[in-house]
Order: C-alpha cells, then structure tokens, then sequence
C-alpha cells in the first residue's frame, strides 16, 4: 500500500526526521517525493492520511508561498505539484541532499572501522 510510506514511522523521510512532522512539512515532503508528478488534493490527503480539515487549513499557505503551484486542470479537478523554481523548495531540496551525504559519510567511517580479532582459543 502507497500511502503507508507517508504514514508509517519507519518510513519517514530524512526531513521529516530532523525538522518535525507538521502538516505542512507532511505536505511539501511528498510533493518533493514525487517531484515530477501532480496530484489531485484528494489524492494528497488519502496519502498522508490527513483529515480534509488539517489538510485545508494548510494547503493554502503553501500555494500562497508558490512553494506547490497548480498545474493542470482535468474536468473540475485541479492537479498541483511543487514548485521546483522556487527558492525555499530549492533550499529544502539542498538540505535534504546535504544532509543524505553526511548521513552516508557518518555509514562509510563506521563501516571502515577496523574489526578487533578475537581474544579466544
């Protein structure tokens, strides 16, 4: 099931981990996880597992900010996706990154530590 990848703990995503899970930040971390993809509002909030309250009292913000933009319309559903462009989801973007690569550093220096020999006979 999809949506257990934005709903399921073990699966958070590095920014969520480190900046908190408000609904908002839940929001722009899927939009960044599917950054050529555009989705429906319905079909965000089934992702997340949101209630349509929290996720309208949110949302909006984040289309004001132009940090996620309207992309299409198909019938009366309009469809959005991140705003790649902008500077903000530009820096979220480069957090993200830098911050997968010292988590991979931190991995690499603890797996070439050396193993001590064992004492036994």
């Amino acid at each position: 099931m999809p949506e257990e990848l934005y709903t399921r703990r073990e699966y958070q995503s590095i920014l969520l981990k480190t900046l908190g899970e408000s609904p908002k930040l839940r929001m722009i971390d899927f939009f960044l996880d599917n950054p050529v993809s555009d989705f429906t509002k319905k079909e965000v909030i089934e992702a997340l597992g949101m209630s349509k309250l929290t996720f309208y009292k949110y949302f909006k913000d984040l289309v004001e900010l132009s940090l996620v933009t309207p992309s299409r319309k198909i019938g009366r559903a309009t469809l959005y996706k991140v705003n790649l462009g902008n500077p903000i989801v530009r820096m979220l973007v480069e957090y993200e990154r830098q911050l997968s690569l010292q988590i991979s550093e931190k991995e690499k220096a603890k797996a070439q530590k050396p193993v001590p020999l064992s004492t036994t006979r």
